[in-house]
């Protein structure tokens, strides 16, 4: 073989393609009609997409994310320890700061850590923490909830669950529990 000798290669369309990977023509209209695959108006096909894998991968153990346990009630009993060592969760080190791990909210109030169901009971809103006035208030209609998770103000009739909060000995991890 003459390696001079310019070479000429035919451009294949995507059909093309997928025909030649022995796909049936049934399994091409499937494709078709379900929009995975749409049809070129031109004769060319679009110039390829090329992409870079990351260079890393965002770690999900638990020692990762900074959570070990259940925070959702769908799964069994609320039990839960937060690493506050960790940047997901450090900054409930500092007064009036809160999280939300799972379906909860967890804050440190003004007479320590609390933790509250995260949903509002009357529009199903999400509770934020409000550190001057020591409360919790749902983002949709204004209902205010104590740091016990009884009702402050209305919209809400209904109180949410409050949680048993503990601080490690060494400051750096809080469980919660039911």
């Amino acid at each position: 073989m003459n390696t001079n000798q310019p070479t000429t290669e035919t451009p294949q369309s995507r059909a093309e393609f997928i025909r030649g990977l022995g796909l049936s023509s049934a399994a091409l209209m499937s494709f078709y009609c379900m929009g995975t695959l749409t049809s070129c108006s031109s004769k060319s096909d679009p110039a390829p997409v090329t992409t870079t894998p990351p260079t890393s991968t965002t770690p999900t153990t638990p020692a990762a994310t900074g959570i070990t346990g259940n925070a959702d009630s769908a799964k069994g009993k609320i039990d839960f320890t937060l690493d506050l060592t960790n940047a997901n969760y450090s900054k409930l080190k500092t007064a009036g700061e809160y999280v939300n791990p799972g379906e909860l909210v967890v804050a440190n109030a003004k007479n320590g850590y609390v933790a509250i169901g995260r949903i509002c009971t009357h529009a199903a809103g999400d509770l934020q923490y409000r550190k001057d006035s020591d409360d919790f208030q749902c983002n949709v209609h204004g209902g205010l909830y104590n740091t016990n998770g009884s009702v402050k103000a209305a919209p809400p009739v209904k109180a949410v669950k409050a949680f048993t909060v503990a601080l490690s000995t060494d400051k750096n991890s809080l469980r919660v529990t039911e």
